[in-house]
């Protein structure tokens, strides 16, 4: 009887020890504030669900690291970056709200995203002082050195399951080109291939397992055609590149990444994007904490590779949207930021006006109506002739009905200020030329009448130009309005930086102050989607344009 016994149990022993080792994954990115309550109004503009926040998404992983046994399954917790600056708990406070949450649910790590940088250096590092858990970003360095920045590492290894396992962070070097001069004067972004490839080598030096990337970089909108054009059809034979690499690009050019957690692009994936040659995972996630990434890593015993994965839920695979009536908020985690929201939020919710319809950011090329709103309240504002602003400058829609200050907040979320320039129609047309070249797609833009042909050789693509109803005029001399952030040569605009300070007026007036301003002197506000921006890839040049063309 004891030998049929012991049998049994070595069967049992070897059955359990035959399954792969479950390691679990949560993740975050582009969280921007969000671990505060709030209606998805995104998934529902008229009868929005809620969406629970940081104590909605701490329910789930407590959940998630019940489960772990510390010698079957364990669990990471992990965040890319751009973690404070979107809602006002999390801007207000220069990020520290938001370094309690996580330190509240013990991260593991987070990146270094570009938005951390909408402050200044020193303010960052003394939020920084407040994360008990690691920094990363093996790419940034003190200006003119190779020293990486103080407040951050280039990787920590972790032991799990009885496995060694690299985690290296990494940055995008979109940074440089996204944030204001004064904020990054004393740091550098080295590009993330050659400095990915030199730490997996450190990493892989030291016996790891498994090199999990976390950066700050995502997938294109679309992975699998722009992976198509890349690297099958080769359509792009020298690529001329103004943004930085894409974890795409990276996890096919590089080997030895098991796999990347990104962001950057606020757009999610229910699914892992594997590449076909190297086999790398990348998983992503949307942003404003509305969800909580999880993919559970299946781990083979000998090999301690990757043998496959599991998520969560058929439809949103790795992506656990955090609604509130289904993960009951953490009581104690749910009180604290409602105590440091409410200290951030004074004033937010006083009604400034109404709008007549749903102002959404959905819409044709370069024209939304809440953009088109937006650019109307800066050229109300400064009394310009024309004004503009990027295509990633508008962060939320406006329902229809009263206005609050929160919702002016919501759309513009950046301490961005108000200017005016004048130049001559010629530079006025090189602005617009420039946000069309290459693969660009324009401006939102107030005041002008603008028909671009894409098929058209660069800075030749404007085909029809009116500015304030009138054909434009390469000499005459134009007012235009925008913020100091695309005036510092953002955006692919440094062409700006060439106007002389006294072309330039500073009202020092947040551009959330003219919007508010704007809505009051002309509540209830509306927009429409009209002639200012168009594109027709057979249209020509008009004869008033060839005219001051060939002048």
């Amino acid at each position: 009887m004891k030998k049929y016994l012991l049998l049994l149990l070595l069967i049992v022993v070897n059955v359990i020890f035959a399954e792969d080792l479950l390691l679990d994954v949560m993740f975050s990115n582009d969280i921007h504030g969000g671990i505060d309550r709030y209606e998805a109004t995104f998934i529902n503009p008229n009868f929005p669900p809620t969406l629970g926040g940081g104590a909605s998404s701490a329910t789930y992983i407590n959940e998630v690291r019940s489960k772990s046994d510390k010698i079957n399954r364990d669990n990471l917790l992990v965040d890319a970056g751009d973690f404070f600056q979107g809602h006002p708990v999390g801007t207000m406070t220069n990020g520290k709200a938001v370094i309690d949450y996580m330190n509240m649910v013990n991260y593991d790590l987070s990146v270094v995203g570009n938005h951390e940088y909408d402050i200044l250096e020193e303010e960052l590092i003394e939020t920084y002082k407040l994360a008990k858990f690691p920094i990363l970003a093996c790419n940034i360095v003190k200006r003119g050195t190779d020293e990486l920045v103080d407040y951050v590492q280039p990787y920590i290894i972790v032991n799990k399951l009885g496995l060694k396992i690299g985690i290296i962070g990494v940055s995008t070097t979109d940074t440089e080109k996204m944030s204001y001069p004064e904020n990054i004067k004393n740091i550098d972004v080295l590009p993330v291939k050659e400095e990915i490839e030199k730490y997996i080598k450190i990493v892989r030096a030291k016996n790891v397992d498994l090199v999990i990337v976390v950066g700050h970089l995502g997938l294109p909108y679309e992975p699998e055609p722009a992976y198509k054009k890349r690297y099958i059809d080769e359509t792009e034979v020298e690529k001329i590149r103004y943004w930085g690499m894409d974890a795409q690009e990276l996890v096919h050019e590089v080997e030895g990444i098991d796999i990347l957690f990104g962001g950057h692009m606020h757009k999610g994936f229910a699914k892992p994007w594997e590449d076909p040659d190297t086999h790398t995972l990348v998983v992503q996630g949307y942003a404003y904490g509305s969800s909580i990434g999880h993919i559970t890593l299946k781990i083979d015993r000998e090999t301690k590779t990757i043998s496959g994965y599991k998520i969560p839920a058929i439809r949103e695979g790795v992506l656990v949207t955090v609604f509130e009536d289904e993960f009951i908020p953490h009581k104690e985690i749910g009180e604290k930021i409602l105590a440091q929201q409410k200290i951030a939020e004074v004033g937010m919710d006083e009604v400034i006006g109404e709008a007549s319809i749903y102002l959404s950011r959905l819409g044709s090329g370069p024209q939304n109506l809440i953009g088109n709103l937006v650019c109307e309240a800066m050229k109300e504002f400064t009394d310009a002739d024309f004004s503009f602003i990027n295509l990633g400058g508008i962060r939320a829609d406006i329902s229809a009905g009263p206005i609050t200050q929160r919702d002016v907040f919501d759309v513009m979320p950046f301490d961005n200020q108000i200017v005016m320039f004048e130049v001559d129609g010629k530079f006025l047309k090189k602005i617009i030329e420039t946000r069309v070249a290459g693969g660009r797609h324009g401006l939102r833009v107030a005041g002008a009448e603008v028909l671009v042909n894409l098929k058209r050789k660069d800075f030749d693509r404007v085909t029809k130009l009116l500015i304030g109803g009138e054909p434009w005029k390469a000499d005459k001399m134009y007012k235009l309005a925008t913020t100091d952030f695309l005036l510092q040569g953002n955006a692919g605009l440094a062409l700006l930086t060439q106007i002389r300070e006294d072309q330039i007026t500073r009202y020092e007036t947040n551009l959330r102050d003219s919007i508010v301003e704007y809505i009051k002197n002309n509540s209830p506000v509306s927009a429409v989607i009209d002639k200012r921006w168009k594109r027709d890839d057979k249209s020509k040049q008009t004869k008033e344009l060839l005219e001051e063309l060939n002048k």
